[in-house]
């Protein structure tokens, strides 16, 4: 197809892949390369790194993280740096931050795993990372710094949620490029998160979150 249209075969077909991408649950196919127990079945039952981190194997629970995260950095990056000679079209910085969003909603909704998926910040924050670095290193900061203080994941994954749209939006045009449709995008992520997390939050008003570092039985 043309160059010019906005929304090429391409660049449908690398969102549709990102989705794909982001489908694949490591959290559970972790776990049964390590031989344990289905992270949907203890804990939160939410499967993804904290709560693999349950179970007590920091190994597993380091390698979700860090496969969560790729799934969503990876689209970003690839189309960032070759979408031009894909042919995704002329959009690419917007192109590419869709495919991150697809590769998320592929996180929360996985077509492999019956559409019930994780809550996706390690997945976020990858596509933070491929959007821009140092964007997803401020959001990393805030996710640290909070989970440090109060020992709640949830409520550092919150934090860094509403402050990523909004470090992109303060910094847009000086530490990296403003863009509407990257900014769009995240803003999505941030709502989808505060919505994955809507448990969460009651818990966390209710005092009766759980806290890092604490295990349920498995």
């Amino acid at each position: 197809m043309s160059s010019y249209l906005p929304f090429p075969a391409a660049a449908i077909i690398a969102i549709v892949a990102a989705y794909l991408i982001g489908s694949l649950s490591f959290a559970v196919i972790v776990s049964k390369a390590f031989g344990m127990a289905d992270p949907r079945s203890y804990g939160s039952g939410n499967p993804g790194a904290t709560n693999v981190l349950r179970s007590g194997n920091k190994t597993a629970a380091l390698v979700t993280l860090m496969l969560d995260a790729a799934k969503g950095w990876l689209p970003v990056f690839l189309i960032r740096h070759f979408g031009a000679e894909w042919g995704v079209g002329p959009g690419v910085e917007g192109i590419a931050a869709v495919a991150g969003l697809a590769a998320f909603l592929g996180h929360l909704y996985p077509v492999f795993f019956s559409f019930k998926g994780g809550k996706g910040v390690a997945t976020a924050i990858g596509v933070i990372v491929g959007i821009a670095p140092l964007l997803g290193l401020a959001t990393c900061a805030t996710w640290v710094i909070i989970a440090l203080f109060f020992r709640y994941s949830s409520l550092a994954s919150l934090a860094a949620a509403f402050f990523a749209p909004s470090y992109y939006l303060i910094g847009g045009n000086i530490a990296w490029p403003l863009h509407r449709t990257v900014l769009v995008a995240l803003i999505l992520m941030s709502l989808l998160l505060f919505w994955r997390h809507r448990e969460n939050i009651r818990r966390l008003v209710a005092g009766t979150e759980s806290k890092l570092g604490s295990k349920k039985k498995v």
